[in-house]
């Protein structure tokens, strides 16, 4: 990279921007994974009733499983 008269190769220049353009595109990459919304559950405090009725929306549980549920948790 640096030439014995003391001034810098044109090799060794791009060399160097590569090696920084190549740590810009990693750390990128890092902040877009670390960045992007999670898919799991989440994670408010809902009631159990909330959580209930959400289930029965999506056609998890059955009306006679959701009413069911629901009176033990009103007990």
């Amino acid at each position: 990279m640096y030439n014995w008269q003391g001034t810098w190769h044109m090799g060794g220049v791009w060399m160097v921007l590569w090696w920084i353009a190549g740590v810009a595109v990693v750390a990128a990459v890092i902040w877009l994974l670390a960045s992007r919304p999670r898919n799991g559950p989440p994670m408010d405090n809902d009631s159990p009733e909330t959580i209930l009725k959400r289930r029965y929306a999506r056609g998890e549980i059955d009306r006679d499983e959701y009413l069911r549920r629901l009176e033990d948790f009103r007990k």
